[in-house]
């Protein structure tokens, strides 16, 4: 399973992006600021746009499934359990797992972001699909609930994740590193190797590296384990 992007061009109103690489099955991070590209990109992967030039081949996978950063985007029904049965799911397996059993009856307008974003979440996940895309999925929700997400993603055992972020808190375990930069997306590599590269890495794993220490993944965990290490 895997999406090859060779020699991706996409132009629109002045900005350009450029790609090319091979997203393998596992968790792939693609971090940059904002207005770097990484939604087009997602959008790109998706197949919702055609590139100039350049293609985009998925091979092995057979459903794909795009989570934007924000959720309203996605709310198509007038309540929140029937939100989650449009998803073709169990809408009591998605509320509970969203934690929002007891809005069940409400407009999805009247959740906030956050609640929102914790609904596509949980239909995202549940829905397990080959390629899940997920750009910001962080966005709108506190530690807890980043928590929470980072846990769904390494409890994906199979398929390929991408995470589109700047996050710079909560982050998951990830098999590969990518950064967009001015619109051209540039491979890091292999986690733990692509770290010491990774040029938008968080404060914690700045802070580690500059110490000496060299974290097995881009967790806090692992910056604080690789700073015990290094101590003993």
């Amino acid at each position: 399973m895997r999406v090859e992007v060779g020699e991706v061009v996409f132009s629109r109103d002045g900005f350009c992006l450029r790609a090319n690489g091979t997203f393998d099955e596992g968790v792939h991070i693609v971090s940059g600021p904002v207005g770097s590209g990484k939604s087009t990109l997602a959008i790109l992967l998706a197949g919702l746009i055609t590139p100039a030039s350049g293609t985009v081949q998925r091979q092995g996978v057979n459903s794909v499934l795009l989570l934007l950063q924000f959720p309203e985007h996605q709310i198509t029904a007038p309540t929140v359990e029937r939100e989650a049965a449009s998803w073709g799911l169990a809408p009591d397996e998605v509320l509970a797992l969203a934690d929002l059993e007891e809005r069940a009856d409400e407009d999805p307008f009247h959740l906030s972001r956050g609640e929102l974003k914790r609904l596509t979440l949980a239909c995202a996940f549940i829905r397990d699909p080959d390629l899940l895309l997920l750009d910001e999925p962080f966005s709108s929700l506190d530690c807890e609930r980043k928590r929470w997400v980072c846990s769904m993603i390494e409890e994906r055992w199979s398929g390929i994740t991408v995470i589109f972020s700047h996050e710079q808190s909560v982050l998951p375990r990830v098999d590969a590193i990518w950064e967009m930069e001015d619109g051209a997306l540039i491979e890091r590599g292999s986690v733990p190797g692509a770290i010491p590269s990774w040029r938008h890495a968080p404060a914690y794993l700045a802070c580690a590296l500059e110490r000496g220490a060299r974290p097995e993944n881009i967790r806090l965990a692992d910056a604080r384990e690789a700073l015990c290490r290094i101590r003993d």
